[in-house]
């Protein structure tokens, strides 16, 4: 490796590094100035907050798709969110944090669209609108977006694929009977 590319690749850090801690102590700024952190639980969730779940009910389809009939989208969607909940419940208080930065910064409007594409309200993000964002999340050269995409990807099929209702799609028989 040349000092060249070895200069570049630290350059490279520190810019994602700058980057996300500057998108991070932002929304938690914007999310203290505007009440977020002490914002209450959603009715029916001890995690989830009432600005957590217009995300959430706009992403869990998308990452749904093909797993889950369109018929069954309405009862699967409730039933992720209360596992996607239950799951949040068993963090440690560091872990829950960030995952709470992560859907505040999705959800606060001024950060939702530079960073996702989506500048109206989440009730209004159209399928492509979603995919699109994902999609560039995930191939994003910024690694704290690749790593937000993952993890909200892997939350949201953890509580689906925990549901005993998935099980029949995937093949499995669901846990041994003792």
């Amino acid at each position: 490796m040349t000092s060249t590319e070895r200069s570049f690749s630290r350059r490279s850090l520190l810019r994602v590094g700058l980057f996300g801690s500057a998108a991070l102590a932002g929304a938690g700024l914007l999310g203290s100035l505007s009440g977020c952190r002490a914002e209450p639980s959603a009715a029916g969730f001890t995690q989830l907050r009432d600005s957590d779940l217009p995300m959430l009910q706009r992403l869990t389809p998308v990452l749904l798709e093909g797993a889950v009939p369109e018929s069954s989208m309405p009862s699967a969607l409730q039933g992720t969110l209360a596992s996607l909940d239950q799951g949040l419940a068993h963090l440690s208080p560091a872990v829950l944090r960030q995952v709470q930065q992560l859907f505040d910064l999705l959800s606060l409007t001024v950060t939702r669209g530079p960073l996702t594409g989506i500048w109206g309200a989440w009730e209004q993000a159209q399928d492509g609108e979603v995919q699109a964002f994902l999609q560039r999340w995930e191939n994003s050269p910024i690694a704290l977006l690749r790593q937000g995409h993952a993890s909200l990807q892997q939350m949201i099929l953890m509580a689906w694929y925990g549901r005993p209702e998935s099980w029949r799609h995937c093949g499995y028989p669901g846990p041994p009977v003792i």
